[in-house]
C-alpha cells in the first residue's frame, strides 16, 4: 500500500507515519510519502527515524496548493489528512489561518483526491466539533455545535468530507479524538507546557478553577484508531476514537506535579479562564471499537512514560519552547 500522509511532520502525523514504517500499524506499506508545510508546529526532527528508510519521501508544501497535489497525489492508494492548525488558544487571536488551512485546505485535498480517484480518503478531526457536554457521552450522530474557531474549522471540514462522499462518491471516512498525549507534542499544548515549564523551574497556568474535563488518549493508540478506520472504515462514516480517561484539568495538574516532584502552591498560577472555554468532552467510541479498537495504554503508564521523555530530551523541545 501507498501512503500519503498530509501534515505528516506533526505531532500526531509523525508517529502515524513511523508506526506505519515501522511494521506497527500495517503490514503491507510500500511507500510513505509525506507532505507538510512545516509551520511552527511541522518539525522534521520528528521524522528523524524514518529518514534513511527508502520507502518514506517528503515534500515541503502547503495542502492549500491544489497544483502542488496534483502532482503529489496520484499513484497513492490512501490519502490520510492529518494536517491542520489546532491550538484553540491560536485560533482565538488569529482565526483565519484556521479557516484557511482547515477548511480551504481540506477541500483542496478532497478535490485532488477526487479528480486522481484516490481508493481511500480518511480526515483526521477532533471531539471539540461537538463542542461541550455535561453529562453522558457524545456518539458520532450527535450535532456538531463547535464553539471555539478552531473546532468551527474542523467541523467545516468534516462537513466538506461528507459531502465529499455523498455529492461525489469519495470514499472519505473521518474521525473524532479525544486529547492526544505522548512525546514530540509541541510544547504549547497543556501536557508538555506543564512538564517543560516544571523542569525549568517555572510554574504552570491553570485556566479558572480547573475542573473542565477531558478524555486523554494516547498518541500510539489513536494512531491504531486511524489504521483501523482504513482499513476498515465504511466510506462516508465518522469514528470516534476515545481513551476511557476523563480528568478535570486540576486533576490532570495534580498527576504532573506528582511526577515531577512538585507541590500545589509553589507550582500552579491560576490565570483567568479561556474565553468560550468549553467545560467537558466524552465520546462515546462504541463504534470503532466494534472493528477491533481499544486503547492499550493507560493513562498512568502513558503519562509516567511521557514525562520521561520530555525530562530526557530536552534538545527536542527547548529549541521549540524558546522560538514559539
Amino acid at each position: 500500500m501507498r501512503y500519503l500522509v498530509t501534515g505528516g511532520a506533526g505531532f500526531i502525523g509523525s508517529h502515524y507515519v513511523r508506526g506505519l514504517l515501522a511494521g506497527e500499524l500495517a503490514a503491507d506499506v510500500e511507500r510513505v510519502h509525506v507532505l507538510d508545510k512545516l509551520t511552527y508546529a511541522g518539525n522534521l526532527a520528528n521524522l528523524a527515524d524514518a529518514a534513511d528508510d527508502p520507502r518514506y519521501s517528503f515534500v515541503h508544501g502547503d495542502i492549500c496548493d491544489g497544483e502542488l497535489l496534483d502532482g503529489v497525489i496520484p499513484g497513492h492508494d490512501v490519502v490520510v489528512n492529518f494536517a491542520a492548525e489546532t491550538h484553540v488558544d491560536r485560533s482565538i487571536h488569529g482565526p483565519q489561518d484556521f479557516v484557511l488551512t482547515n477548511v480551504v485546505g481540506t477541500q483542496t485535498v478532497l478535490d485532488a483526491c477526487l479528480r486522481h480517484s484516490i481508493p481511500r480518503v480518511v480526515h483526521i478531526g477532533t471531539d471539540e466539533v461537538y463542542g461541550s457536554i455535561d453529562v453522558g457521552s457524545w456518539t458520532e450522530d450527535s450535532p456538531l455545535l463547535p464553539n471555539s474557531p478552531y473546532a468551527a474549522s474542523k467541523a467545516s471540514a468534516e462537513l466538506l468530507a461528507r459531502a465529499y462522499h455523498r455529492t461525489y462518491g469519495l470514499p472519505v471516512s473521518t474521525t473524532r479524538c479525544s486529547n492526544n498525549y505522548g512525546p514530540y507534542q509541541f510544547p504549547e499544548k497543556v501536557i508538555p507546557l506543564f512538564v517543560t515549564n516544571l523542569i525549568d523551574g517555572a510554574n504552570v497556568p491553570l485556566y479558572g478553577d480547573g475542573l473542565n474535563v477531558r478524555d486523554w488518549l494516547h498518541v500510539d493508540d489513536h494512531c491504531r484508531g486511524i489504521q483501523i478506520v482504513v482499513e476498515r472504515g465504511e466510506a462516508g462514516a465518522a469514528y470516534n476514537i476515545g481513551g476511557g480517561e476523563e480528568l478535570t484539568n486540576r486533576e490532570l495538574t495534580e498527576v504532573i506535579l506528582r511526577h515531577m516532584g512538585r507541590e500545589w502552591d509553589s507550582a500552579v498560577q491560576q490565570v483567568p479562564d479561556r474565553l468560550g472555554h468549553d467545560r467537558r468532552y466524552s465520546l462515546d467510541d462504541s463504534r470503532i471499537r466494534a472493528l477491533g479498537y481499544a486503547p492499550t495504554r493507560t493513562f498512568d503508564q502513558g503519562i509516567a512514560e511521557t514525562v520521561r521523555w520530555y525530562v530526557d530530551n530536552p534538545d527536542w523541545w527547548r529549541p521549540l519552547k524558546t522560538s514559539a
